[in-house]
């Protein structure tokens, strides 16, 4: 069975998606911190575990130096607080601060009323199906 359309129709999706995220569109749109706000995401994914500037940087998928610019960012915006590990008094973990948290809920909210609108005329099944099938298939590109 030759499954290169279906494949290649995935892929020019989630380039789009991709592109997408790059611009931080919805970040953007939604009146965040354009960068810091992939610092808030990355803090949030990790919880309830601790995440450093390494973590950042890993998460985020740029090096040390610009992860640590980006978290002083949101440092300064105080929208993230540095707190001292205490299990590792040599570690610095970064935790939301409750405007970190708002910021994060507005963003929430606002991907959420897009996706919501992208999907306005699909029935509760096609629905309840795509979410189905991208989890799945996010979940697979893991493996």
């Amino acid at each position: 069975m030759d499954n290169s359309e279906p494949v290649a129709t995935v892929e020019a999706a989630m380039i789009a998606i991709r592109r997408r995220q790059t611009r931080r569109t919805f970040a953007v749109q939604a009146g965040g911190p354009d960068p810091v706000q992939e610092v808030l995401d990355a803090i949030e994914a990790a919880e309830p575990e601790p995440l450093g500037v390494n973590g950042v940087a890993v998460a985020m998928g740029v090096d040390q130096p610009r992860a640590s610019k980006l978290v002083a960012a949101a440092v300064s915006a105080g929208l993230v607080r540095r707190e001292a590990d205490q299990a590792d008094g040599r570690r610095t973990n970064l935790v939301l601060t409750a405007d970190g948290r708002r910021q994060l809920d507005v963003v929430h909210g606002f991907r959420r009323d897009r996706f919501a609108a992208a999907m306005e005329d699909w029935t509760d099944g096609e629905r309840n199906t795509f979410a189905d099938l991208l989890s799945r298939f996010v979940t697979a590109l893991d493996r």
